[in-house]
């Protein structure tokens, strides 16, 4: 990233096609990539439970139109999509894309809601077991987990709350690789309060979703350097990346 050597920036929670994103993974990083700034993304679309009552409202409000979710059977074809892509990504842009995927439980009750990023995913993850199995099966597989969203939003969004993690930080904390400390225009303080390893991500599903915040990693562009920095928090910034410029 031009005057923030060796700094790379990051997106690590991005949406396509796959659910419930506007672009596919082609545009999503031809937009990241013809900025010139980018050096690392993410596609985590999500993976919803069986029985999600707002997916099944949206696949009727769209007539069956619009995918919501990646499903166990379209698991390899996913990760197809973003490794065939990624490779157009690094020759085009130098861009690293990794795969991952957002493992998704949302109940009625939203007490009971956690939304889990998982980066450099292998093989698929149930939606339908406990959260802390869901983090369980992300370590077991050497993917990193980030609690997305964990806390309540300061901005206005008409969006459910996602606090089971927080809630039980207590007990879910060694799980846990990674908070979201910034997602799109909201922080949660709390969790640098509490001294967590944080990132901050665009939760991007449009295009002006692009200019939101932001993680900065000082580390080689490469995936074991990228993990052993968002793990261990040494050399992690959040930046505000507004207009096709960011303020650290």
């Amino acid at each position: 990233m031009p005057g923030y050597e060796p700094f790379l920036l990051c997106d690590f929670h991005v949406h396509t096609r796959w659910s419930d994103g506007r672009l596919s993974v082609r545009e999503v990083i031809d937009l990241y990539g013809r900025t010139g700034h980018f050096d690392v993304i993410a596609i985590t679309d999500h993976i919803l439970m069986k029985r999600d009552l707002l997916a099944r409202a949206g696949r009727l409000a769209s007539l069956g139109y619009r995918r919501f979710s990646v499903t166990e059977d379209q698991f390899d074809a996913y990760l197809d999509d973003i490794a065939s892509e990624g490779v157009r990504a690094r020759r085009l842009y130098n861009m690293l894309v990794l795969p991952g995927a957002e493992i998704t439980q949302n109940h009625i009750r939203s007490h009971k809601n956690s939304h889990i990023v998982a980066l450099n995913l292998k093989e698929y993850i149930s939606a339908d077991q406990p959260a802390d199995d869901i983090l369980k099966d992300i370590r077991r597989q050497g993917a990193l987990s980030i609690a997305c969203h964990p806390h309540h939003r300061t901005t206005r969004r008409v969006e459910i709350g996602t606090c089971y993690l927080w809630d039980h930080r207590k007990r879910v904390a060694e799980l846990v690789d990674v908070w979201e400390a910034g997602n799109r225009d909201d922080l949660f303080s709390v969790t640098s309060l509490k001294h967590y390893p944080y990132v901050a991500n665009s939760d991007f599903h449009k295009p002006k979703h692009l200019y939101s915040w932001k993680t900065l990693v000082r580390c080689e562009k490469q995936w074991d350097a990228i993990a052993h920095a968002l793990r261990s928090n040494v050399d992690v910034a959040l930046t505000l990346y507004r207009n096709g410029s960011w303020a650290a």
